[in-house]
């Protein structure tokens, strides 16, 4: 289930419902831990492919010399160990749908392999010499910024556009805080475990950053239905719960300091881009202090989008 009834989630199943019987491409990007299978799943389900394989493989678990074999298969004796011929997730996905998640992760020799296949509809075991035709609908995700990866020459541009024809963004969950209370609901309906949460103890959780997002609040669900079983949870029970810094969430945030006086324009000038970059770093290392270092909320603090301020700190070599 897609849970939610922000604008976001909204429009998300909206675009689903549009787009679901359709065969086109979809690259489904977000930060991880969002919800990105979900809506894969979502997207399989709706379609006209719902009775056929749902394959999903995660890119970035399989070893970069196994991956070929799991997305290809192979033949009796193509390699060491391989006794006997295997088909790959593209075989097992015939007449369905393939979950690609953390394409981003992908090798390049392996991304020109999955390119050729995309192109073709045709897969070569590996020690094989026969073309085998399959007919799939390929679903990627990425936490990866593929704009950036391409910049950095670590993903195909050509890859991108071939995956990107439908192309759905997660937001995080920071972003949309009203889903919490729904999402909450929905996992302790899953545990049946009796708990509950008190008005006090859900609006701290409204005010959490949630760096892993839907997955970071799934598991503290699951936490407090093995702690507390039959339970009503208070703010209190609820913070020895979170994992992480919890005063900040508390206290009022400090007033910003008063702005400085930029340099007086004196007879030799001054090197405006160099205290334009200065002044920008100044804020950015400013936003990820008070925000602990949560890309999603130091975004907000600055009012950019999240991929903007990732970039950002890439060109000024900053951490989170």
């Amino acid at each position: 289930m897609l849970v939610g009834t922000s604008p976001a989630i909204t429009a998300i199943r909206a675009e689903a419902d549009k787009v679901a019987s359709a065969d086109a491409s979809v690259l489904i990007t977000g930060p991880s831990g969002s919800g990105k299978d979900v809506v894969a799943r979502l997207l399989h389900q709706k379609g006209r492919r719902a009775a056929r394989p749902f394959v999903a493989m995660n890119c970035a678990a399989v070893p970069p010399d196994l991956l070929e074999s799991e997305l290809f298969g192979h033949e009796q004796g193509a390699f060491t160990g391989a006794v006997k011929a295997r088909a790959g997730r593209f075989e097992a996905a015939d007449g369905g749908s393939l979950f690609l998640d953390e394409v981003g992760d992908m090798a390049l020799a392996m991304q020109a392999k999955l390119l050729r296949v995309l192109e073709t509809r045709e897969v070569e075991r590996v020690g094989g010499m026969l073309p085998i035709a399959v007919d799939v609908r390929v679903i990627a995700a990425t936490s990866v910024d593929l704009a950036a990866a391409i910049a950095d020459g670590r993903f195909r541009a050509d890859l991108l556009y071939r995956l990107d024809v439908i192309h759905i963004a997660m937001p995080a969950l920071c972003d949309r805080p009203g889903d919490i209370p729904l999402l909450v609901d929905h996992f302790l309906a899953q545990g049946r475990s009796g708990v509950r949460f008190t008005a006090t103890a859900m609006a701290l959780l409204m005010r959490w950053p949630w760096p892993g997002n839907v997955r970071e609040l799934r598991n503290l669900v699951e936490r407090a239905t093995v702690h507390h079983r039959g339970e009503t949870l208070d703010a209190t029970a609820v913070e020895r719960l979170l994992r992480g810094p919890v005063t900040a969430l508390r206290a009022p945030s400090p007033a910003p300091p008063p702005a400085a006086t930029p340099p007086r324009l004196g007879p030799d000038g001054v090197d405006l881009k160099q205290l334009l970059a200065d002044l920008e770093q100044a804020y950015i290392r400013e936003a990820l202090s008070l925000s602990g270092g949560t890309i999603a909320r130091s975004a907000r603090l600055l009012g950019l989008q999240r991929t903007t301020l990732i970039e950002k700190m890439r060109r000024l070599k900053l951490a989170a």
